[in-house]
C-alpha cells in the first residue's frame, strides 16, 4: 500500500503556490495548516453576482460573469468544506435558483445566456428555454439538504429529483454523481436507501474500475472521495486501494495532478490543475494515505 511521502506532499504544495487560484490556496492552507475560514469566504463572495447567483469563472470552464446553476454548486462545495452554510450568500443563491428554475422545480444544466460569454465548447444549452437537469439540480440540492437549508426552492427541487429518479434506469457518469449527491443529502433516508439499491448496477456501470482507463472517465474515488461517502459501500476495499495506489503513483513531476479532460484555453490548465490537486490531496488524507 503506497503513501504520499513528505517530499511528494511538499512538491504538491509548491505546485499549488505556483499555479492555483487564491481560493484554492486558501482552502489548502485551511485543510493542511489550520488556516482561517474567513478569507476563503471573503474570496468566495467575489464570485457571487448582485442577482444572488454565482459566476465569474468559479467553474473554470465558464469564463463569463453571468450566473449559472453549476457555479452555485461549486460555491456550495466550498461552503460545505468550511461549514459556512449559515452565510447570507446561501439564501441569496437559493432566491436566484428559485427565480431560475423551471415549472417542474429543476434548474437547467446551463442557461441560454451562456452563449454571450466565453466558455468551453461542451457548455451548450439544450434549448431555449433550457430543460431541467438532474445533474445541476441534484448536485446543488444534495448539499443544501446536508446542511438543513430551508427555502421554498428546496421543496420544489426535491419533488423534481424524486420524480426524475422514478423514471430513471440507465445513467451517464455525471448523472450518477448527481444522483448520489442527492441521495446522500435528502432527509428521507429510507427512500434514499431503496433508490440506491435499485440503481446500484446502473451507477456502477458508469465507473472506470481500471485506473489506466484513458480519457475523461470517473473512477471509484470520484464517487467515494472519502470513506464516509454514500457510494463507498458500492466498492470493495481492493477497488479503493488500487485507485489510491495509482493516484499516488501518477503525481506529476511538478507536484500536481492534471485533469483527464480537454484544456481548451491555457488559463484553465492552471485553474483546474490547482483545484484537482487540492481535491486529490484531500482524498489521500481522508483515506490515511499521506505519511
Amino acid at each position: 500500500m503506497k503513501t504520499l511521502h513528505r517530499s511528494a506532499f511538499d512538491r504538491a504544495e509548491r505546485y499549488l503556490a505556483l499555479n492555483a487560484r487564491l481560493i484554492d490556496r486558501l482552502r489548502f492552507a485551511r485543510l493542511f495548516h489550520g488556516g482561517p475560514s474567513r478569507p476563503i469566504l471573503e474570496v468566495l463572495h467575489g464570485y457571487q453576482n448582485p442577482d444572488g447567483g454565482f459566476g465569474n469563472a468559479i467553474e473554470p470552464d465558464l469564463r463569463g460573469s453571468a450566473s449559472q446553476p453549476v457555479p452555485a454548486w461549486a460555491a456550495f462545495q466550498v461552503l460545505d468544506e468550511i461549514d459556512a452554510f449559515d452565510d447570507p450568500c446561501v439564501a441569496d443563491a437559493c432566491d436566484w435558483l428559485e427565480a431560475t428554475s423551471n415549472p417542474d422545480g429543476g434548474v437547467p444544466w446551463v442557461l441560454p445566456s451562456v452563449r454571450d460569454s466565453e466558455r468551453a465548447p461542451w457548455w451548450q444549452p439544450e434549448g431555449d428555454p433550457a430543460p431541467s437537469s438532474i445533474i445541476a439540480t441534484g448536485l446543488i440540492l444534495g448539499l443544501l439538504h446536508l446542511h438543513g437549508v430551508e427555502h421554498p426552492w428546496v421543496a420544489r427541487a426535491t419533488a423534481y429529483c424524486w420524480d426524475h429518479l422514478s423514471k430513471t434506469g440507465e445513467l451517464g457518469a455525471y448523472d450518477a454523481l448527481a444522483v448520489l449527491a442527492f441521495l446522500e443529502g435528502v432527509p428521507d433516508r429510507d427512500r434514499a436507501e431503496t433508490e440506491l439499491e435499485r440503481l446500484s448496477d446502473s451507477l456502477l456501470a458508469t465507473v472506470a474500475f481500471d485506473p489506466e482507463t484513458p480519457g475523461h472517465v470517473h473512477s471509484p474515488l470520484d464517487f467515494a472521495p472519502n470513506p464516509d461517502a454514500l457510494a463507498r459501500g458500492l466498492f470493495a476495499d481492493s477497488d479503493i486501494d488500487r485507485q489510491l495506489d495509482h493516484l499516488i503513483a501518477t503525481q506529476n513531476d511538478d507536484g500536481g495532478w492534471a485533469p483527464n479532460f480537454a484544456m481548451w484555453t491555457p488559463v484553465v490548465a492552471h485553474e483546474w490543475g490547482g483545484h484537482l490537486t487540492l481535491a486529490r490531496l484531500a482524498t489521500l488524507r481522508a483515506y490515511g494515505r499521506i505519511a
